[in-house]
């Protein structure tokens, strides 16, 4: 069944990868029904397309040489029946194809289908639509002598003005990474009416991260009637959805909610400590403390006067019951304070400057294996360099494979990990990662980082796994940026105050 896939749906949805949904696929065409698999897929993609463009007149449907190119042609054919205009670039062979693709080519043949030749470029308007079926699943690095006349062909597609269709994924993006492959990325200038993927069988990690959700646009999915099959490959990745808040019984006091212990605020950055601390404040902490590096406490009293200020003997006696944030603005100094911290602290959010510390010490990373054994939990939350520098990797290379290089951080550290960017990734040992669906480019400024380290402390309650907790408190974090009011600016300080409404 065709369905939108809504950022903010109420439920988790699982994903799978490139190998799983060839998996999936493969078992479903062992049992062949009727119509078949690709019959349904031509199906979906025509519906899609009245759907999203029902004032088209005309369709360019480019065909890849595999079955996503013979999708393509099925639909080209329901097209043409519905008395589109449809224009076909087909790169496949009808004697070097699947019977599935052969037949499709000669069930196009029966319509009035115009089979384009190879420098035909359609003039399309703006309400008519353009078809991407050319890699589908097949998607991999190609060298540029085979790849030519198949790019040659998407780049003239992005001249046209029509609504965007892309078949599964869009041809060239990574389907388990969400990275484009090397010669495929769009020009900055192409502006289709609207932009749409479908994804079939399954629903893909590459369209929800790093370049995914700019790429794809609008997401939709048809399982294609394979629920059976689905349900019988597990999931490599789940999407996020919210998670109800506790109830909190009436016979409450400040202590039955946890207490928060901010350390950081090193002099000159004092502002990244106060927003993890106002953050936790303001999102369901029972107590909320601050421990400032080398700074004077009355810098913060005055605009945040519900904050407790321990200074440095006080703030260690809290460390083994509170949750802890570290590093938020810490700079050198939160060095010191790591050793006691990783040792005691139940609950732990390592950020910013402690996970820089922590790359630069060895004897930090054994100290942040050692405490699962103890049943401490930790969460860290870096950003693309910061998980780079952790990985002894490039920035590159963990944008190239995100999933990956969250697993392998979290394995290798023994916690979860919350790896920031577009289409967060939540990685734990022995958990399948999620990613979040949530936020929007507005949380691209300073400071918002240190409001989700505050939410993440804030939520994190003594009965409930680091795993869930990253996974709520980012689908949080974005759900708060996805409702801000567009004539606001968004700014760190008030997203820290700020109070999800209902999506």
């Amino acid at each position: 069944m065709l369905q939108r896939i809504h950022w903010h749906a109420t439920t988790s949805r699982p994903l799978w990868n490139a190998q799983a949904s060839r998996s999936i696929e493969q078992a479903a065409l062992t049992h062949p029904q009727h119509p078949s698999l690709m019959q349904r897929a031509g199906q979906a993609i025509a519906d899609l397309t009245r759907t999203v463009a029902p004032q088209a007149r005309q369709a360019w449907v480019l065909c890849g040489p595999g079955n996503n190119g013979g999708d393509g042609l099925v639909a080209a054919s329901h097209l043409a029946r519905r008395g589109l205009k449809v224009g076909v670039h087909w790169l496949g062979n009808p004697d070097a194809c699947s019977d599935d693709t052969h037949a499709a080519w000669q069930q196009a043949r029966q319509t009035p289908v115009e089979w384009l030749s190879p420098h035909a470029t359609p003039s399309l308007t703006t309400e008519d639509v353009v078809i991407d079926a050319l890699l589908g699943l097949g998607q991999r690095s190609r060298s540029d002598a085979d790849a030519t006349p198949l790019q040659q062909l998407l780049q003239r597609s992005y001249t046209s003005a029509g609504h965007s269709i892309a078949v599964d994924l869009p041809t060239g993006l990574d389907t388990d990474h969400g990275t484009w492959l090397p010669g495929y990325t769009p020009p900055e200038t192409w502006q289709p009416s609207s932009r749409h993927t479908l994804s079939l069988l399954t629903l893909k990690p590459g369209l929800f991260t790093a370049h995914g959700r700019d790429a794809c646009g609008d997401i939709w999915w048809d399982d294609l009637e394979c629920t059976d099959w689905l349900q019988q490959q597990p999931p490599s990745a789940w999407l996020s959805g919210p998670t109800p808040q506790p109830r909190r019984r009436h016979n409450s006091h400040k202590g039955s909610f946890g207490d928060v212990l901010v350390i950081g605020g090193a002099p000159g950055m004092v502002g990244a400590a106060i927003l993890a601390a106002s953050a936790a404040l303001h999102h369901g902490a029972g107590r909320t403390l601050l421990h400032l590096l080398n700074t004077p406490e009355f810098s913060v009293y005055p605009p945040l006067p519900d904050l407790m200020l321990p200074d440095a003997d006080s703030a260690r006696g809290h460390l083994a019951h509170a949750t802890v944030v570290c590093g938020c603005g810490g700079g050198q100094a939160v060095h010191a304070w790591l050793p006691a911290v990783l040792e005691q602290a139940p609950r732990l959010v390592l950020d910013a400057d402690a996970l820089n510390a922590l790359a630069r010490d060895e004897t930090l990373h054994h100290a942040v294996q050692a405490r699962r054994a103890r049943g401490h939990a930790t969460i860290l939350t870096p950003h693309p360099l910061e998980a780079a520098r952790l990985l002894r990797q490039s920035t590159a290379e963990v944008q190239a494979q995100r999933l990956t290089a969250a697993q392998t951080l979290a394995d290798n550290l023994q916690c979860t990990v919350l790896l920031k960017g577009s289409g967060s990734i939540i990685a734990s040992p022995g958990e399948t990662p999620h990613i979040n669906p949530t936020g929007n480019p507005r949380l691209a400024i300073g400071g918002t980082g240190d409001v989700l380290a505050g939410i993440l402390a804030a939520r994190w309650q003594a009965d409930l796994p680091a795993h869930a907790v990253a996974s709520q408190a980012a689908w949080e974090h974005g759900a708060l940026a996805d409702q801000w009011p567009a004539q606001r600016a968004l700014i760190a300080s008030a997203l820290a105050q700020a109070q999800l409404q209902s999506l």
